[in-house]
């Protein structure tokens, strides 16, 4: 008896391309969608862009905490997305990844900010307690 392999697993680290657009349902769900840039290795100033879609708890930390320009990595899954086009009446698809895992490297906050964190927590850290 044979037994069949299935390994669907993507794993990303990029730029987020926009703020979230997160979608609360009727039901009590929440879709946040968002968008990834990937820089290749090799000499190319193109970017790789990918179609990232969450649920649930992810999308509530993604619509919290993910804005354009912060560094995430991702695990997940690819998958089609299949909608009915109102203006033609076809078919559509295209390939997006339900993001599964979803970890913030860095946030997109000005170089401004972040010197003046710095200096906070510089001040912090030299109080006499």
């Amino acid at each position: 008896m044979t037994q069949q392999v299935y390994v669907n697993k993507i794993e990303l680290v990029g730029r987020v391309g926009q703020n979230p657009e997160t979608r609360y349902f009727e039901s009590g769900a929440v879709k946040c969608t968002l968008t990834l840039a990937i820089k290749p290795p090799y000499k190319s100033d193109t970017p790789l862009w990918f179609d990232l879609e969450a649920w649930g708890n992810i999308a509530e930390v993604a619509t919290q905490y993910v804005k354009k320009g912060s560094t995430i990595g991702i695990t997940g899954e690819l998958v089609l997305d299949k909608w009915i086009d109102k203006n033609t009446e076809e078919l559509r698809e295209k390939p997006l990844i339900r993001v599964n895992n979803l970890e913030l490297i860095s946030s997109s906050r000005s170089s401004e900010e972040i010197e003046s964190n710095s200096d906070q927590q510089n001040q912090i850290l030299n109080a006499n307690f």
